[in-house]
């Protein structure tokens, strides 16, 4: 589970490990009948006794053992030199940082330092969102497209050449590309790079760091334009952002984020939307459904992320297809007082397939849902529920349903959404 590229993993466990050797004999006895009376249950009874031994056997030394440190694997350092010697030479350099990189949490402050100290315009996706907070000046958010175009030296940590990249054609051929990952495969895929470095991609932009004096200002001129296309794109959103459309209650969201908040991303279109509003407050604080967009995780996310930071504002952003998977988790909530706050971006539609479904195939079915009172069924379940269908209650609706989680109550926030082209022709085939 944590070597290589970490992954989950099934295990069985019987129930000699499951239970006390005492009881398990008591079953294996009952199964094999008690007393013999004759030849046959004489033979079972010895086949069982048999197993039993072999089963129990050594086992009075053991003791449980302590939990191997498993450590991130290193990138060679040769490549590392190499990749600093391409930086070096680079005008125009891009590095998109993913989420294969936070897969190393106490790596998270030295790669913060590292990507800070080499200056490089950067881009988060995935799980590395929020890394750099909400203000970073390295950090851009919008156009990726256009700068990885236009960039002469594009660095890949952690983030394979899959169709989130059109399999690498984001990239420009005459572009020099630099990749780091723990995967061989993921490595070289679709898109083969200039130079490869096999490894943990946080450790690889640590090393990098640590090839290359300080220099923040080496692609300032780069940097700003990035930064001026980046801002036209910001105005564009916040003029866009209008009524009760997705963008506008995204940004309401962010306006009431604190500083120690997580959130969980469970949703489609109206998730979707938030990764270019909403600005999360630090690393590791955005727990995404993954590269496949895997709906049903987010109140299994929120309950873990709730536990583990218990002094969090924990947010969930549900569409209203996906809350469709966990809204009864609501009572799980309830029963183990985990204040956590969802939102429902309820637009009555599967929003992210409507949208090229009905454009191609000219039908809607199988994509309209209602603007059904979810906070109404979250209330039955014991939960707070509130309904945001006017624009100008958002925000204070947003800071009630803070006010009821700071006492302890788990929130449902029902936002009824208008509709918005933000993301027509998005789907990624």
């Amino acid at each position: 589970a944590r070597v290589g590229v970490p992954g989950p993993v099934f295990v069985e466990v019987p129930v000699d490990l499951l239970y006390e050797e005492s009881l398990v004999r008591q079953w294996y006895g009952a199964k094999a009948g008690g007393g013999a009376k004759g030849l046959k249950e004489a033979a079972i009874q010895w086949y069982v006794n048999r197993h039993l031994r072999s089963l129990f056997g050594g086992t009075d030394g053991l003791a449980a053992t302590t939990t191997p440190r498993v450590a991130p694997p290193e990138p060679e350092p040769g490549l590392v030199r190499q990749a600093a010697a391409l930086l070096g030479r680079a005008e125009r350099p891009v590095l998109l940082i993913g989420s294969q990189s936070l897969l190393s949490p106490g790596h998270v402050t030295s790669l913060v330092a590292a990507v800070t100290h080499l200056g490089v315009p950067v881009y988060l996706s995935g799980m590395a969102r929020g890394l750099l907070g909400p203000r970073h000046p390295l950090q851009l958010r919008q156009k990726r497209k256009e700068a990885l175009r236009e960039a002469d030296l594009v660095i890949l940590a952690g983030s394979p050449s899959d169709f989130r990249l059109d399999y690498g054609n984001h990239i420009s051929r005459r572009a020099t590309l630099v990749s780091a990952n723990r995967s061989p495969t993921d490595l070289t895929k679709n898109r083969r790079p200039t130079l490869g470095a096999l490894g943990a991609p946080e450790r690889f932009l640590c090393a990098l760091a640590g090839e290359r004096a300080a220099g923040p200002g080496a692609w300032a001129p780069w940097l700003a334009t990035l930064r001026t296309r980046d801002d036209a794109r910001e105005a564009e959103i916040v003029q866009q952002a209008s009524g009760l459309n997705p963008l506008a209650v995204c940004r309401a969201i962010d306006r009431a984020l604190p500083e120690d908040s997580v959130i969980v991303a469970d949703g489609g279109d109206f998730v979707s939307t938030a990764s270019y509003v909403l600005r999360p407050r630090r690393p590791l604080s955005w727990l995404d459904p993954g590269v496949f967009g895997t709906l049903g995780v987010g109140a299994g996310f929120a309950l873990g992320a709730k536990l583990v930071r218990p002094e969090a504002e924990v947010w969930i952003l549900y569409g209203d297809g996906s809350v469709g998977y966990s809204l009864s988790e609501a009572d799980t909530f309830v029963r183990h007082r985990l204040p956590v706050i969802a939102v429902i971006g309820n637009d009555a539609s599967w929003t992210q397939i409507a949208r090229e479904q009905v454009e191609i195939l000219k039908d809607d079915v199988g994509t309209v849902l209602r603007h059904s009172d979810y906070h109404r069924a979250a209330e039955g379940l014991g939960a707070t529920g509130f309904r945001i269908d006017d624009p100008a209650t958002m925000d204070a609706t947003l800071a009630a349903a803070r006010e009821a989680a700071r006492r302890g109550e788990p929130v449902y926030v029902n936002a009824i959404l208008g509709r918005t082209e933000f993301r027509k022709g998005s789907i990624s085939m």
